[in-house]
């Protein structure tokens, strides 16, 4: 496994091999790995026979009042993940490599990226659009895999995507959940055991909705209740979305229709956290 914080470095290690006939993929992540990144890398695998995982937290998609300073960094934990993965080329960048001096260029995706998260963080997808989009320009990859639990994200990186021809499959890999149900992710670490027990209060919700439409309840409006009610059961939870929508515009929806998504979004203690699960409803 190399590891290089250069792109000129990553340029030549892919040139090699695409030179050599190799299919490339890329797993873009923030680090402080987990089984959920490393699943994606199983996923590139099956696609790819060389895969970059990029690791990089990036500043621009996180606003003044967040966790940029504290988000976790375990730099050597990340890399022995990788390479008992299997992975081939791991790009850690710093900041000025990305965003050298009097960088001024973003990437924007405008209606999708609106509403939910886009209402609570005005700043993060015009940093995640930036960042992935460099991204992809410099590994160029054939594949390139995301993880379902950042529902707008993928959703908006699809977008961007199409919307400017680039080059590049975007796979979707399941949300990967601990035995409990608790989606995946680098900042349940911030949880206090008090607070990780709170945050099951997410995908119950989730799965209160699933059962509610299964049972062919109509009243839309009253299942996002239903859902809020849950999780403020809980004192260290603070809800700020709890939302079921269409999958591809992310609008609300008001009446079932097959294919929906629940979304959901909630301070629990200091931690952020976000869940979401598709809901197919059977056809007529």
């Amino acid at each position: 496994m190399y590891v290089t914080t250069s792109i000129d470095d990553v340029r030549q290690h892919v040139k090699s091999a695409r030179g050599a006939g190799k299919r490339i993929g890329c797993v873009p992540t923030m680090g402080a790995l987990h089984e959920g990144h490393l699943s994606l890398v199983k996923e590139c695998q099956r696609f790819c026979d060389f895969v970059c995982v990029t690791i990089f937290v990036n500043p621009t998609q996180f606003a003044p009042n967040e966790d940029l300073a504290k988000y976790p960094r375990p730099i050597e934990a990340d890399l022995h993940a990788c390479r008992e993965a299997g992975v081939n080329l791991v790009f850690m960048p710093d900041n000025d490599e990305l965003y050298p001096p009097n960088f001024q260029t973003w990437v924007t995706v405008s209606e999708i990226t609106q509403p939910l998260e886009g209402a609570h963080r005005p700043t993060h997808f015009r940093g995640v659009t930036t960042v992935v989009a460099k991204l992809l320009n410099i590994v160029q990859p054939d594949v390139a895999c995301f993880g379902a639990k950042d529902y707008q994200q993928q959703a908006t990186i699809r977008r961007m995507v199409r919307d400017l021809d680039m080059p590049v499959e975007i796979v979707v890999c399941p949300i990967v959940r601990e035995p409990d149900g608790l989606a995946m992710s680098s900042r349940n670490v911030y949880l206090s055991p008090e607070e990780r027990q709170a945050a099951l209060s997410l995908s119950n919700a989730l799965k209160l909705a699933a059962t509610r439409l299964a049972s062919g309840d109509t009243d839309l409006a009253a299942i996002q209740q239903m859902m809020i009610q849950l999780m403020q059961q809980h004192p260290e939870v603070q809800v700020q979305y709890a939302v079921i929508v269409d999958p591809d515009t992310l609008h609300e929806v008001t009446t079932p229709q097959q294919h929906m998504v629940g979304l959901i979004a909630a301070q629990v203690g200091k931690t952020r956290l976000i869940d979401n699960r598709e809901f197919l409803l059977p056809q007529n």
